[in-house]
């Protein structure tokens, strides 16, 4: 659970398009934008900031999102790899994880790992 979450991305534009695609899935969308900073999540109510950085920015971040159903892990993947993610993970059960634990994980454009997961 959180609040939310800011992000230091190399290039604002890349990094946008990767998150819209890849959450549209999930229900979320664009709440926010300018030049520097992008805010996403369910309308109105951004949760992930993406901030230009102004130096290098760092990478290892892991971020899950929770997904309504398993089409909708799949869909956030499919999308996700369209709009320049890499794959970290192709959706399916983690049984290592939990018996119901189905989760996809993507690389965005800045190498951190994202997740949609579906707890059912």
């Amino acid at each position: 659970m959180y609040d939310h979450l800011g992000l230091k991305v190399r290039d604002l534009a890349a990094s946008v398009r990767f998150y819209v695609a890849a959450l549209e899935p999930l229900g979320h969308v664009v709440s926010s934008q300018d030049e520097t900073i992008a805010g996403l999540g369910p309308k109105d109510a951004p949760g992930l900031w993406l901030h230009q950085a102004t130096s290098s920015a760092g990478t290892g971040v892991h971020i899950a999102f929770r997904a309504a159903d398993h089409a909708a892990v799949d869909r956030f993947y499919s999308a996700g790899l369209k709009a320049g993610g890499r794959d970290n993970g192709g959706p399916g059960l983690r049984t290592d994880y939990s018996p119901t634990y189905y989760a996809a994980f993507l690389l965005d454009p800045d190498g951190n790992n994202v997740e949609a997961v579906c707890l059912r």
